[in-house]
């Protein structure tokens, strides 16, 4: 879960094109953002499971795990599922009351 917490790390998904691999540098050139960092969080997405690596002679290419994300999304709405249903009901009564008055 802390692998997705970082901004830098939020838009990533939509670059990597889920059929395609990238290495470091690709990815660091559409990021603006230097090479050993974007390593860096490369390597922490991979040690969560949401990105694949590939060893290619000295290069690595990274490329998205799109069921991982499913997986990260399955949880989060299992997990907040059943309180926003509540929110959203008690949000809902607040206004029919409101309305009443």
């Amino acid at each position: 879960m802390f692998a997705t917490a970082k901004w830098t790390r939020e838009p990533w998904q939509g670059s990597f094109v889920r059929d395609r691999e990238m290495d470091a540098g690709t990815v660091a050139r559409q990021f603006k953002m230097t090479r050993p960092a974007v390593s860096q969080h490369l390597s922490v997405l991979r040690e969560a499971g949401l990105v694949d690596e590939r060893r290619v002679g000295s290069k690595r290419l990274y490329v998205v795990r799109a069921e991982a994300f499913d997986e990260l999304v399955e949880f989060i709405e299992g997990f907040w599922g059943s309180r926003l249903r509540r929110l959203k009901q008690a949000a809902e009564a607040a206004e029919r009351i409101k309305a009443k008055k």
